[in-house]
Order: C-alpha cells, then sequence, then structure tokens
C-alpha cells in the first residue's frame, strides 16, 4: 500500500492527519490510538493462516515446537501444535473471550479458567492471555506519543500506553516502537503496576508476507530472569485466507490437520 493510500484511510478512519515526520503538509498530532491498531491489524490480518515455529530457550535447555494457526477478526483464533509428536495434534481455540485445549491423549476438550490466563503458554514467555486478548492494547488503554526513534534503519514513533480505568488487564504501562511509514511494531515493553520492566518484545528481520512487511522473528524476553526468552518464527503468512466463523468450534478442535 502507498503512503499517499495508507495516509487517506488514516484521514477517513480518524479525521485527522498525520503529524509531521510522517507527512510534511499535516500539521496535527498523529492519532496513537489509531497508529496501535493498524500496526494490531498488520500483524494479525482481518483473516489469516499462518505457520510459524517457536523456540523457548531456558539457561539449561531449549525447547522447539512448530504450529499452525487460523485466525478471523479479534475474536476468533485456532493454534494447531504440528510438533514435537509429544505436542502434536493439541489445539487451542479462542471465541472471543473464552478459551479451550484439545488435548488428543485423553480425547478431551478443557475449557482454561480466567485463574489461568495469565499463566505460560505451553511452557513459554507468552501467557494464555495473549493469544485471547488480542486486540487488548487497543481497547483496554490510552495511547499517547512519547516521541520518535530510529530502530535498526526504521523511523518509529514511541507510543504509551495506560491502562484505562477497571480495564481487565495485567500491565500497569506498556511501551510501543512502531515504524511511522511501514506501521510494523518493532519493540514493546511491558511494565508492572509499580513501574518495573517486566518482560520486552523485539520484532526483526522484516520479510514480505503475502500482501505485507512485517517482522517474521519475533523474541519475548523475560526482563527479570536473564536467559530467558521465546523465539518465535513466522514461516509462511495468508492473509486472505478464507475462514468462517463456524470453523473456530470444538467439533472442529478433533478434525483440524
Amino acid at each position: 500500500m502507498s503512503r499517499v493510500l495508507r495516509y487517506a484511510l488514516i484521514v477517513l478512519a480518524t479525521g485527522s492527519p498525520l503529524a509531521p515526520g510522517v507527512f510534511a503538509s499535516a500539521p496535527q498530532e498523529p492519532d496513537a490510538r489509531e497508529i496501535v491498531r493498524q500496526a494490531n491489524e498488520l500483524a494479525r490480518g482481518l483473516n489469516s493462516l499462518t505457520t510459524a515455529s517457536m523456540q523457548i530457550v531456558r539457561p539449561d535447555w531449549t525447547r522447539e515446537m512448530a504450529m499452525k494457526s487460523w485466525s478471523l477478526g479479534t475474536d476468533y483464533y485456532m493454534i494447531l501444535i504440528t510438533a514435537p509428536a509429544r505436542d502434536q495434534g493439541q489445539v487451542f481455540l479462542k471465541r472471543e473471550n473464552d478459551m479451550w485445549n484439545w488435548v488428543p491423549r485423553v480425547q478431551r476438550s478443557v475449557k482454561i479458567p480466567p485463574s489461568m490466563m495469565n499463566q505460560s503458554w505451553m511452557g513459554s514467555d507468552f501467557t494464555n492471555n495473549d493469544l485471547v486478548r488480542i486486540d487488548s492494547l487497543v481497547i483496554d488503554y490510552e495511547q499517547s506519543i512519547l516521541g520518535e526513534e530510529t530502530i535498526e534503519g526504521y523511523e518509529t514513533w514511541q507510543i504509551e500506553l495506560m491502562p484505562l480505568p477497571e480495564a481487565p488487564v495485567v500491565w500497569g504501562r506498556v511501551v510501543l516502537w512502531i515504524a511511522k511509514d511501514e506501521l510494523f511494531m518493532l519493540r514493546a515493553e511491558y511494565f508492572d503496576e509499580d513501574g518495573e520492566l517486566i518482560n520486552r518484545q523485539t520484532g526483526s528481520e522484516v520479510k514480505m508476507m503475502d500482501d505485507r512487511l512485517i517482522p517474521t522473528r519475533l523474541v519475548m524476553e523475560d526482563a527479570k530472569k536473564p536467559g530467558h526468552m521465546t523465539i518465535m518464527v513466522t514461516e509462511a503468512a495468508d492473509f486472505s485466507y478464507e475462514v468462517s466463523e463456524s470453523f473456530f468450534s470444538q467439533q472442529q478442535m478433533r478434525n483440524v490437520r
């Protein structure tokens, strides 16, 4: 998508143009919320089919996994674990704010309770909640631009997110670095309510995936535990994949391949 067309879409969506630094003729402050929304949508697409690998790294061991995932908007998501053999066939389903896990060895579908949403997903540095609340950074926070910074040759907006009152979130503050022209996220830092840095996510290896440029390598690091990280690599993506709401069912969890 050209810069001019992207600019026109943002103006239509927000009613205001982006600030100087993105387009020379734009006199107003950019809409931080719209930038975050577009970055979020760029990463997941309106509907998609992706294949990815994940490596969980700890000081004394490393574990690797492979998966396929399907998505429809922000409310429907399914992940099939394809490797290793001991985890193969496990499926995770998100429907709106609910999440289930199909465990083939016991032939059961288990609903993940709210008390477990902040726990680690498959032993990684991502949580169950990270999968369910895909649009949380857009709807649960107030966004504001802190400044600008160059990261890996990309000019970025540095955007601060503060939770809205009563929002069901874990983080007390989030800071994002989003490329100005490309609108993909290159860095994210997550702080607790006391302002202490807990997790840091970085994106790299920008490649064309289907119809868009995105960072294909995401690293989530535990800032409190040196040597603890999870590396997620997108290997293929189809952002025009046709999938219906009926696909995201507990019945389909048993049959998806």
